[in-house]
């Protein structure tokens, strides 16, 4: 650029004596395997897996005691996994009460609020059917 900027404007005049060269693109050049297997992996959406699961009861009709394990299992380790689970039974917390321990301000849950400022009850607000709908599933 031979001539100072005036005017504040801030395109620079053109300087011929260099001459700007555009890169050509080689339209028959292939992309390397590798970039497109990245390309493609990048336009996949990850989901958690999801794999069914069937409830076991490890008490008595009185006393449920529900585990869930999975229902794809074969059918001899699922019921050695079952076997294990009712000898094991007593080691499991079923309730607070099993865990006569635990501190108080772990389970129990607290609202931080101003002792100056009560609590105030807001109305209902109603969604609109079709939302409501949505919402739910």
């Amino acid at each position: 650029i031979n001539k100072p900027v005036e005017h504040n404007d801030p395109a620079p005049s053109p300087n011929f004596e260099f001459p700007v060269f555009e890169a050509e693109e080689d339209e028959d050049e292939e992309i390397p395997d590798e970039i497109s297997r990245l390309l493609e992996h990048e336009k996949k959406t990850i989901q958690p897996h999801e794999e069914t699961l069937e409830v076991i009861n490890l008490g008595s009709e009185e006393d449920k005691k529900e585990v869930k394990i999975g229902a794809l299992l074969d059918g001899n380790i699922k019921s050695r996994l079952i076997e294990l689970l009712k000898e094991y039974v007593d080691v499991f917390a079923w309730s607070y009460q099993d865990m006569p321990g635990l501190d108080t301000n772990i389970v129990e849950h607290r609202l931080p609020l101003n002792p100056e400022c009560p609590p105030v009850k807001q109305k209902l607000r109603r969604t609109h059917p079709d939302l409501a709908v949505k919402i739910k599933a």
